[in-house]
């Protein structure tokens, strides 16, 4: 146990996060469990000595009948379907019945159209029914990639500890990944880690680092935030995202030059300051689940603001106005398509002088990266606007774009190239930039006239 870090019993964590839950009947002819040959016998399938008497011992001690509790229950107002893991149980290993639970649970919720919440607290599959307990994870994965295929939430709440295949599968796979402070998280449990391993590395802190949580969240604050995510992720729509209006009040350019100067003044509004002013309530993902993260990319979810679309989710993915990292735009990519399987409109915001050309950037995996967005927005049949804020430069830019539903604001531009690379690439003298500002036609009138974008967005007027 993490030192100082609480260990809550499968009632308590359900306790943690509401106050009325009904428990589901467990299963009692599970149908889909492939029939072993021949019966089982005492001590389970591998006939383990004392197995039969570890498990009621665990019984009388928790007073549970398996490492796993499922119900339903109401969290900010959402009806959802929860899952509770008891470490006190055989370690909240996964055995067979724990398997035939789980597959209950995820069954009903694909029934009665809800989504799944896990408190997840687990040491791995159980020892004592060998690979018949391994296997249980192919089942898991089997009903919780069916319940993503219907359209459903999942949410993932881990306590200390997550290690095994319950991270592997109910943590790790869900849509949204949430952590207890301090819960030590890992595929690698505290027993069978090198022995040289830094434990740090296995804290919800560290995976947050890494990209494979969303967010690390008090106990006192869990069960706002989950009702918040429940609230976003469980209301569809058909409707694409208003543009946001302009936020500076910024005369349309002259010149090219000038159009690149007022994307790049230090005065200009940025994503955060939209998205405040467009969403009423937000909750962020974080991390490109591959072991990075980009502060310069903002994705998330909110509720649009009053008006005629307003209480309405939108999934956003915003540029910052630096170089986009490779985890960035993965991190974009898995928003976008979480967005598309719930469907949920998505907002983009570009701002970017680029995409990041380092050689950090490159071993990365750059390229792949930024052609996992274009082919998310490609591919997505949720409506996606895209409002160009700032900068748009170049392909690391446009990958964020959505075809024929781009908007600009006056103090923006796009370009194929930035100005000043333009003019080296073509040998001409630093005084010629300029010139060559207006040549490439990046100017907002100039993405109109072109049809790259639909139009440009004016500022919201305030009632006389």
């Amino acid at each position: 146990m993490t030192e100082g870090v609480p260990r809550y019993t499968a009632r308590e964590a359900i306790d943690l996060v509401t106050s009325g839950f009904t428990e589901l009947p467990g299963p009692v002819d599970p149908v889909s469990r492939p029939s072993p040959p021949g019966e089982v016998g005492p001590d389970g399938p591998l006939s383990w000595q004392g197995y039969d008497a570890s498990r009621a011992r665990a019984a009388a001690r928790t007073g549970e009948e398996e490492s796993v509790v499922c119900g339903t229950a109401t969290i900010g107002g959402t009806a959802t379907v929860l899952i509770s893991f008891e470490f006190g149980f055989l370690g909240g290993s996964l055995g067979e019945r724990t398997g035939d639970r789980l597959e209950a649970a995820h069954a009903y919720a694909r029934e009665h159209r809800l989504p799944v919440v896990s408190l997840v607290a687990t040491g791995g599959s159980r020892m004592q029914e060998g690979m018949r307990a391994l296997v249980q994870l192919q089942r898991v994965a089997r009903q919780s990639t069916l319940t993503r295929a219907a359209g459903l939430p999942q949410i993932a709440v881990l306590r200390d500890p997550t290690t095994g295949g319950g991270w592997a599968t109910l943590g790790a796979g869900a849509d949204v990944v949430l952590a207890l402070p301090g819960a030590q998280v890992g595929f690698a449990g505290s027993r069978v880690r090198p022995p040289d391993t830094d434990p740090a590395a296995y804290t919800a802190e560290a995976q947050l680092a890494a990209g494979a949580v969303d967010a690390v969240v008090p106990p006192a604050e869990l069960p706002g935030l989950l009702g918040l995510w429940l609230h976003l992720l469980s209301r569809p729509s058909a409707e694409p995202a208003p543009p946001p209006p302009a936020l500076a009040d910024t005369d349309l350019p002259a010149t090219g030059w000038e159009a690149v100067d007022n994307a790049r003044s230090p005065q200009r509004p940025r994503a955060a300051a939209y998205l405040d002013a467009y969403l009423d309530r937000r909750a962020a993902i974080s991390g490109d689940r591959c072991g990075g993260t980009d502060d310069g990319m903002l994705c998330g979810f909110g509720v649009l603001k009053d008006g005629k679309d307003g209480g309405r989710t939108v999934a956003y993915a915003a540029q910052t106005g630096t170089a986009t990292r490779p985890a960035g735009y993965r991190t974009a990519a898995r928003l976008i398509r979480l967005a598309d399987r719930l469907r949920i409109p998505v907002l983009t915001l570009v701002d970017t002088p680029g995409a990041a050309n380092d050689a950090e950037a490159e071993r990365q995996g750059a390229g792949a990266a930024i052609a996992d967005v274009f082919g998310a927005v490609a591919a997505a049949g949720t409506p996606v606007t895209t409002l160009l804020i700032g900068e748009g430069g170049s392909g690391g830019a446009l990958a964020l774009a959505a075809p024929d539903n781009t908007w600009a604001t006056p103090d923006s531009y796009f370009s194929v190239i930035a100005p000043e690379l333009a003019a080296a690439i073509l040998k001409r003298p630093p005084e010629e930039v300029r010139a060559t500002a207006d040549q490439l036609r990046i100017r907002p009138q100039d993405l109109v006239n072109l049809g790259v974008v639909r139009g440009i967005v004016e500022p919201s007027k305030s009632p006389s």
